[in-house]
Order: structure tokens, then C-alpha cells, then sequence
């Protein structure tokens, strides 16, 4: 087992800030030892100081390694219909309203923070469900972005344990999931498909973007940055925001009415 001191801690706390924006406090130190351990033993190294040298390494590309550890840091953790209020407020208010007002029959939401997947599919099955009649020439794919490429890995896969989908209601999953040959469900392509999985760090300076969204979930998220990371990110999520847009955040999350320019609409929804 090798130790971590607090200079080791701090350095590489530093390192997955600037990378990611996750803002790791001191009591994360044994938290961190232990998810990065394997990594320094599998490069034969004997102290997280080397590491951290490896990964400041001079004159090559580290951007592969960086990648791998954000993505060890990274909390993937998620279930379907966490939160379901906000599934119920996109489902009577947001969804009615945007298909009665929009002409160009374009629906743009993204689920930043996408984790494994659960989001983003309850989202496309609830605006297959608006679509009762057809989707009559809508663009209804939603973008769903995570820095982890091991949880995009995993939602894009789309296989679930049948204890995980107990929060779903029975007709969902008799009708947008099937029986993977591997075990367990696996999602439908008619919901599967209308799901676009990026790699996306929301660090990113430029937004590669075209359009704005109507609708941005980023539950849970904001909740490993500290302040300024986070009105600078809701900043962004401001201009990429279409005017009557949405913002979703989870409960445990909440923007100072004083320093956003979104409007409160209710607990962590906000709108533009």
C-alpha cells in the first residue's frame, strides 16, 4: 500500500481541478489513494510524487493519462428517475409547450453529466411518449455528454440489472427495454438511437456548439466544484441556453438568485 502525503494530495488535487473542475477537499485524501493506487503499482512506480511527475512529463502528450485520472476520481454514481419531480415537470410543461410553439420541429436537450446513461434514456422515453401519434419530421435526438469515458461506455451499451429499472413503470419496460443476450435489459434501439454520447469535459473553454438548448440537465454535477467553477459553468449554460430555456439541477444544488440571470421557477429548475 503506498501512502499519500498531503503534498502528494494537493498537487494532484490541483492537477484533476484544472483538468475537470472537481474541487477535492483534504478528507478526500484517502478517498483519492485508494482509487488511484492500482494505476502507480501497474507503472511500477513507489510514490504518488512520481506520478504526479509522470503525469507533468515533459515534452509528450499526457492526455490519455489525464483522461484515466479524472476518470478514477470521477463519481459516476445515478439510477432511473432520480429526482423524478423534474421528469414530471419536462413531461406536463416543457415538452407541451415546446411542441406547440416550435416551427422548425427541432428538440434540443442536453443531459450534461450523463454518467451511465439513466438519464438521458428516461428523457428520450418521455418525449417518445409526447410523440404518441409519430414524431411527424421532429429531430428529437438529445446530446448526452460525461467526462468519464467509462461511464459513456456503459450508457451507450445500454444494459441494465433488472433491480435497477424497479423505479421505471412496468409498461416502460415491457415496451422500450428487450432481454440482452449477456443477461440482464438492454434498451431498445427506437430510444437507444434518438441518445447522442459524447466525451465532454464542461472545463472546456469552447462550447462546440451550433444551436442553443432548450433544456439542460446538469443534476449533481456542480455539487464537486467550488463557487466559481460553478457560476462560471452556469454562465456558459446561460448562453447556451435558448430564451424560454431550462436549466435543471439537482436538489442538492442551488444558483443565488442575486448572481444568475436565470429565473427560479422552482426547486433546482431555472429558466432563461
Amino acid at each position: 500500500m503506498i501512502s499519500m502525503t498531503d503534498m502528494e494530495f494537493a498537487q494532484l488535487a490541483e492537477l484533476i481541478k484544472a483538468r475537470a473542475g472537481i474541487h477535492l477537499k483534504m478528507e478526500k485524501r484517502a478517498m483519492m489513494a485508494g482509487r488511484l493506487q492500482k494505476i502507480v503499482q501497474d507503472k511500477g512506480m513507489t510514490s504518488f510524487s512520481e506520478y504526479y511527475r509522470f503525469l507533468q512529463g515533459q515534452g509528450r502528450s499526457n492526455t490519455a493519462e489525464l483522461a484515466l485520472l479524472v476518470d478514477k476520481i470521477s463519481t459516476n454514481h445515478t439510477f432511473f428517475m432520480r429526482e423524478r419531480g423534474h421528469f414530471a415537470y419536462f413531461q406536463q410543461n416543457v415538452l407541451p409547450e415546446l411542441m406547440n410553439r416550435r416551427s422548425d420541429r427541432d428538440l434540443r436537450v442536453w443531459s450534461a453529466g450523463c454518467s451511465s446513461g439513466e438519464e438521458p434514456y428516461v428523457l428520450s422515453m418521455l418525449i417518445d411518449e409526447a410523440f404518441t401519434g409519430g414524431r411527424n419530421g421532429w429531430d428529437t435526438q438529445l446530446l448526452a455528454t460525461d467526462i468519464s469515458q467509462t461511464a459513456l461506455e456503459t450508457a451507450r451499451r445500454g444494459i441494465y440489472g433488472a433491480d435497477a429499472l424497479q423505479e421505471l413503470p412496468g409498461r416502460w419496460i415491457q415496451k422500450y427495454f428487450e432481454p440482452s443476450a449477456g443477461g440482464g435489459l438492454s434498451v431498445k434501439p427506437i430510444i437507444r438511437n434518438q441518445v447522442l454520447f459524447r466525451k465532454f469535459n464542461l472545463m472546456e473553454e469552447c462550447f462546440p456548439f451550433t444551436r442553443r438548448f432548450q433544456a439542460i440537465f446538469c443534476r449533481n454535477v456542480m455539487i464537486y466544484f467550488d463557487q466559481a467553477t460553478r457560476d462560471r459553468l452556469v454562465r456558459r449554460f446561460y448562453e447556451w441556453t435558448e430564451p424560454g430555456g431550462y436549466l435543471f439541477i439537482g436538489h442538492s444544488e442551488s444558483l443565488d438568485r442575486e448572481r444568475t440571470a436565470y429565473r427560479y421557477i422552482m426547486p433546482a429548475v431555472y429558466r432563461k
